[in-house]
């Protein structure tokens, strides 16, 4: 379903609600942002942004030909100790940016011919993000939106997002709670990221793309495959199979590199093998999940999509 202007405006009041004290994300920290306390992630009651621009990187039917209209958000409800983004996503490096020059951005966008808005580590700035979207609406925004996240959201928060979003993009990082307290600490990640996925394909169904093969509605999951195993891939493949499928998208990435903290880390310290990547793309088949994309595995640390595997 498509939202109307109103009913955006009253998620937009809702979003508010939940932003301060802030339990927007699964950590509930209850702090005043509007009285400039932080929580986990560190963000205040201002949007910062570290990068806004037609991104050709994405999977394929994201990227499409004329890039998606990408919006790198500052901070991070996640704690990864290999983080490429470390700057932004955890030193909070960036621009504050009002809802109106936002919305300005998202039409330019636009007019780019980007096939849609990514919003990227978006939830913490929803209030505002969701006013922004509001905003663009009413001058003309079309083209659909790409909730690009970690994973680890709330039910109540996805809710709200019902009818505004086209797109989810979510990572399935971890299939335990060992790796994800050590890595990123988030001890609940598996369970949450389960029931913030189900809710995701809940509202936007199978899978529904254009005469050109670029997405229009749906769910991408991507799993980024960690060094010895410690993604756990086998019981996200479980759970994709079990709920989903061949509906959603599968994404599978090989361009894990030790950056940011990885060093303090022995089993980190290096990046996958072909070995470990051939071996998590036979498990996938395995569980029968035959949609979607795998990146060429090179040495190199730009990885790019090797194509499409199996149905797709």
């Amino acid at each position: 379903m498509d939202i109307t202007l109103p009913e955006l405006n009253d998620r937009i009041n809702q979003a508010y609600a939940l932003a301060s004290p802030c339990i927007l994300c699964p950590r509930n920290c209850k702090v005043n942002r509007k009285k400039g306390e932080k929580g986990f992630c560190k963000a205040d009651y201002k949007m910062k942004v570290r990068h806004i621009f037609p991104h050709f990187g994405e999977e394929p039917p994201i990227s499409g030909t004329y890039g998606s209209g990408t919006i790198f958000f500052s901070n991070c409800n996640l704690n990864c100790v290999y983080c490429q983004n470390f700057p932004f996503s955890q030193k909070g490096e960036g621009d504050e940016i009002s809802k109106e020059d936002l919305a300005k951005k998202m039409l330019w966008l636009q007019d780019q011919k980007c096939h849609n808005i990514n919003l990227v580590t978006p939830t913490h700035f929803l209030p505002f993000i969701l006013e922004s979207i509001y905003e663009a609406k009413k001058h003309g925004l079309s083209i659909p939106i790409v909730y690009n996240t970690s994973g680890y959201e709330k039910i109540e928060v996805l809710k709200l997002l019902n009818g505004i979003v086209d797109v989810y993009l979510p990572d399935m990082r971890y299939g335990d709670d060992i790796s994800s307290q050590k890595y990123s600490n988030a001890k609940d990640y598996f369970p949450v990221n389960q029931e913030a996925v189900k809710e995701m394909f809940h509202q936007t169904g199978e899978v529904q793309t254009d005469e050109n093969n670029i997405i229009k509605k749906g769910v991408i999951i991507r799993h980024l495959i960690l060094p010895n195993n410690l993604s756990a891939s086998k019981s996200i493949f479980k759970f994709i199979s079990q709920n989903f499928n061949d509906k959603i998208l599968l994404s599978l990435m090989s361009q894990y590199f030790p950056y940011h903290k990885a060093s303090d880390f022995p089993e980190l310290t290096r990046k996958i093998t072909l070995e470990e990547y051939q071996n998590t793309i036979n498990m996938a088949e395995m569980y029968g999940l035959d949609n979607g994309w795998f990146q060429e595995f090179t040495e190199e640390e730009d990885k790019k999509y090797a194509g499409v595997y199996f149905n797709n």
